[in-house]
């Protein structure tokens, strides 16, 4: 197994309805069509569990990511299940760290005591706005005040590590709708902040509203502004960035997108999910109905698989390591190219970095081009 720890991630596919910006492997009621169901969804994942139990025997699970789609459509019990049956098949290590993402609509105190008796500690609710003209921009079904106080919710059933999600650059957002937004999360009391320019995705219900002129295209400029205004509010509020779009209080950093961002091994369980174990790395058939197809037949839910070359695990090290607070060796990445950062302010080289080489706030604006360059 890899050096770094070994995670499990869990893809749950369904969603109550579709946002306009999404182009994840997700589907509503009237997208799954037959074969597929929440009601059996559990079982489904468990047989695939199984199956896993035969091909992968790590020492322990170190961390456990429950993403999706809207996991939280589930019964809380369903994921309490899914999670019993990681720990049943490979043990999860003491202290694992075990997340799940939700939707703020889809979660009450009852709902998240459950999660938090089972098991499960850390959450991750989808903000991505506290202006009510944005969430409507983007078809968020939650109200503005909702996930604040889901935050706060998960706080009081016992969850101490909890994150809220933004998207900045939204059409029609304002400098002063983004202030609010992070004013609100500062205030919800989390420990944890991820925070994503909008990407807008070509076959996106956004990118044809774009593209007809009903919506602006999202702009450079304004992404870049909204970032700096994030960084200096978290960072006044007792946060730290740790990865380009992520920010922590001490301790709070997700340990799971961690041992991702650092090479660890992993299984992904569920329709599309990847996994990556000794430099191999395979993926699900995409469809629900096809997966549960497969594993009800009692066949691997498995579409392709790819072994990694040292030229691939090298440049994934790089791409991801460089986004990292803590960076990356120079001899990992082009010499040269490396020196141009460097004098062009992009990239520190200091004593307290033992050599490392860290994206300067001027590099993280432009992180993805320095990445290009020094690969």
């Amino acid at each position: 197994m890899g050096e770094n720890g070994f995670a499990v991630y869990v893809h749950v596919p369904f969603c109550a309805s579709r946002c306009g910006y999404c182009d994840f492997n997700t589907y509503t009621a009237s997208e799954l069509g037959g074969g597929a169901s929440r009601d059996e969804y559990a079982e489904t994942v468990l047989r695939e569990l199984s199956l896993a139990g035969r091909v992968v025997q790590p020492k322990m699970v170190d961390t456990v990511f429950v993403g999706g789609g809207t996991p939280t459509l589930l019964p809380a019990d369903d994921l309490a299940r899914i999670l019993e049956g990681i720990d049943r098949t490979w043990g999860l290590a003491a202290g694992a760290e075990v997340t799940t993402e939700a939707n703020p609509e889809s979660v009450d105190l009852a709902y998240l005591k459950t999660l938090r008796r089972s098991g499960f500690t850390r959450i991750s609710l989808g903000m991505q706005s506290s202006a009510e003209n944005v969430l409507r921009v983007l078809d968020r079904r939650h109200t503005a005040g909702r996930a604040p106080q889901a935050a706060l919710e998960a706080r009081e059933a016992g969850f101490e590590h909890v994150n809220l999600d933004l998207i900045y650059g939204t059409p029609g957002e304002t400098p002063d709708d983004f202030e609010k937004s992070l004013k609100t999360v500062i205030e919800a009391g989390v420990d944890h902040v991820s925070a994503y320019a909008l990407i807008v995705e070509d076959g996106t219900r956004m990118a044809t509203r774009m593209r007809r002129g009903e919506l602006p295209f999202p702009e450079d400029d304004v992404a870049a502004d909204r970032y700096l205004a994030a960084e200096a509010a978290l960072t006044a509020a007792g946060f730290g960035w740790y990865e380009v779009s992520n920010w922590a209080k001490p301790g709070g950093e997700c340990r799971h997108n961690l041992l991702y961002w650092t090479g660890a091994d992993w299984w992904g369980l569920g329709p599309g999910a990847h996994s990556h174990v000794g430099g191999v790395r395979w993926w699900n058939v995409k469809h629900p109905s096809a997966y549960a197809k497969r594993l009800a037949g009692g066949e691997s839910p498995g579409l392709a698989r790819e072994v990694l070359t040292e030229e691939d695990r090298h440049m994934e090290d790089v791409m991801l390591r460089v986004r990292l607070r803590d960076g990356i060796p120079l001899d990992r990445v082009d010499a040269p190219a490396a020196a141009r950062a460097l004098a062009g302010g992009l990239l520190d080289k200091g004593a307290h970095n033992r050599g490392q080489l860290v994206l300067t706030l001027k590099g993280r604006l432009l992180a993805d081009a320095v990445i290009r360059d020094v690969i």
